[in-house]
């Protein structure tokens, strides 16, 4: 989750509204081929290890951070949102999970001393690249999935605005694989997955909009006709079609 990136107000809103980040809106998820989310997920466990510590950069509600504790000695969720914080040290209080603690930090500039973590991941999260390098041991790994330059993208032209409307004609993975480059990280893998969600109801896509950062300023109020014409476009006999588009990329600092 993007909260370096993106409003960590937003964030904060969500969390006061649906107590996490989950709306509760109701979808079925149909994938192309794998599950990006999955991939991603199998190879960060993949490099976790009794020694191994990592960074989790944007670590929202930490459901995902408090899942990956079993994996690593010991683990670390930063994020700029002071409401999913609170979820997230809730969450592991109650499931008794020691090894992870979160902290409020800018992903953009940490208080970590050079060379910290041996592995640091972004799940949606922010990509402050040059950090990440600093930050990681000679042969540790950066994982990342992000959101493609096709995500939402018939919704976000109807609507003329959205997460990354400016650079929609370009490959997002290109783009952060050359990023992460330029930082001095070597890219070892990448690969975009296509996926499809249906929304059961028109109300369910619009309470969906109001917790995902497609647009951090959706009103229902105020996008209700660009929502209408866009439910217009996109209904199915399955639902409410919505094209989905993630990357994964994982990268080793020399």
């Amino acid at each position: 989750m993007d909260t370096s990136v993106g409003d960590a107000n937003f964030y904060d809103r969500v969390a006061a509204r649906f107590g996490e980040y989950r709306t509760g809106a109701r979808y079925e998820t149909k994938f192309r081929t794998e599950n990006a989310e999955r991939v991603f997920q199998q190879k960060l466990t993949d490099l976790g290890g009794p020694e191994v510590t990592a960074l989790d950069a944007g670590s929202g509600d930490g459901r995902f951070t408090l899942s990956m504790a079993r994996y690593f000695r010991r683990v670390v969720g930063i994020d700029t949102s002071q409401k999913m914080l609170a979820v997230a040290q809730r969450r592991a209080a109650e499931q008794g999970i020691t090894n992870v603690l979160f902290e409020y930090q800018d992903a953009s500039a940490t208080r970590f001393p050079d060379a910290s973590f041996d592995v640091v991941y972004s799940r949606r999260g922010p990509t402050k690249y040059r950090e990440y390098d600093r930050l990681l041991r000679p042969g540790g790994a950066f994982l990342h999935v992000g959101i493609g330059e096709q995500d939402a993208l018939q919704l976000k032209q109807i609507f003329g605005r959205g997460q990354g409307f400016d650079r929609i004609h370009s490959s997002w993975l290109a783009r952060s694989r050359d990023f992460q480059e330029e930082a001095g990280l070597n890219v070892v893998y990448g690969e975009d997955f296509l996926y499809d969600e249906y929304f059961l109801t028109f109300e369910d896509l619009e309470t969906f909009l109001q917790g995902v950062p497609i647009f951090e300023d959706f009103d229902p109020v105020a996008d209700r006709e660009r929502l209408q014409a866009y439910v217009e476009q996109a209904q199915t006999t399955r639902g409410i079609h919505m094209l989905r588009h993630r990357f994964v990329t994982v990268a080793v600092k020399p």
